[in-house]
């Protein structure tokens, strides 16, 4: 393992405010010179006697077929109402696959226009699906070394596996997390606060849509009804998420799906970046001591750069577009893993 320095995020000139970072990273477009992904459908929950599985989409780009094995195959994981074409995941799989890795673009269940791939729900303690995803492709695809990279719902997901897989999948080699949502209760709860309203609103919009896409698919399953009138993001994992995916209620459901409760357990090299102007995703004290506690762990807090955005200065000369997240991400990968290739990727159009 190489030393680990990242630089110190500055962020760019007027976009020092986290609400600004914050939506000027999700709109602001990426260069896309990835190759065409070949699309793996991947199944995640075997059917019942009553259910067709449940499958989701990954977007795989990999490289050379001599070589492809014995590269580290990262799966990109996106946020709450993401997909495989979030901004933020195109932005690290280009590095990536110019790095010399394969990348996997994976959805989530029901994301990127799959809902009729699952007659469930997707959720954040989904974790086993990033787990079945790996040992999947790893089976058919014949790859060996894995890491993982999640932003926001989908970083704790990969906290969550991380942590509950501990030292027992000798494939998985790293970690990466970009505002990952690792307590779940407390992130809700400042979601809901009246500054961060018009996010709640957007998420509770997709949310809603979602449900009610599913319940024309699977009327037997859904009641379209419950999506009518909601207020806030606990209300809807109260009404929907929870009664529908086995959990008491939306507190019952925070508890049991937070990455917190397994950081303890991490035993790979893992990265978590966060700032401290991130308008909703919180980080609580407890779960700073039991990161502080863990040596595989590193924690990068930011003053700024709001939530998955660290938009720096861009230096061209350096070849830096200035998404200093998925370049910090990337070093992370190359120090911890440092057989990683130098060839660069071969890019196509």
């Amino acid at each position: 393992m190489t030393a680990f320095n990242p630089t110190t995020f500055h962020p760019r000139r007027w976009l020092s405010n986290g609400h600004v970072q914050t939506i000027a990273g999700n709109f602001l477009a990426r260069i896309d010179a990835l190759p065409p992904p070949a699309a793996e459908l991947v199944e995640v929950e075997p059917a019942t006697a009553t259910q067709i599985s449940s499958r989701v989409l990954c977007h795989c780009h990999w490289q050379p077929e001599a070589v492809r094995a014995d590269r580290l195959t990262v799966i990109v994981l996106h946020g709450l109402e993401g997909s495989s074409d979030s901004q933020y995941v195109v932005g690290n799989a280009n590095k990536m696959w110019r790095a010399g890795f394969n990348v996997v673009r994976m959805n989530m269940r029901n994301c990127g226009g799959t809902e009729a791939l699952s007659p469930t729900l997707y959720h954040s303690g989904l974790s086993g699906d990033v787990g079945a995803v790996l040992a999947t492709l790893g089976a058919r695809i014949g790859l060996n070394r894995f890491a993982l990279c999640g932003y926001s719902m989908g970083g704790n997901l990969v906290l969550k596996l991380t942590g509950e897989l501990g030292s027992s999948e000798p494939r998985l080699l790293a970690a990466a997390t970009v505002s990952p949502a690792l307590d779940l209760g407390e992130s809700a709860q400042a979601l809901h606060a009246p500054v961060n309203r018009l996010y709640e609103l957007r998420f509770l919009r997709g949310l809603a849509k979602r449900f009610r896409r599913k319940a024309e698919l699977f009327p037997a399953l859904y009641d379209p009804a419950r999506a009518d009138r909601l207020r806030s993001l606990i209300e809807f994992d109260d009404r929907i998420t929870a009664p529908y995916s086995g959990f008491r209620d939306a507190a019952d459901y925070y508890h049991r799906a937070a990455a917190a409760r397994v950081l303890s357990r991490i035993a790979v090299p893992t990265l978590i970046l966060h700032a401290f102007d991130d308008p909703f995703v919180r980080i609580t004290h407890a779960s700073r001591e039991e990161i502080g506690r863990n040596p595989c762990i590193t924690l990068i807090d930011s003053e700024h750069g709001g939530h998955c955005a660290f938009l720096a200065e861009a230096v061209p000369a350096e070849q830096d577009d200035g998404y200093w997240a998925e370049t910090t991400v990337l070093k992370f990968l190359k120090a911890v893993l440092p057989d990683a290739p130098a060839t660069r990727g071969v890019l196509t159009s």
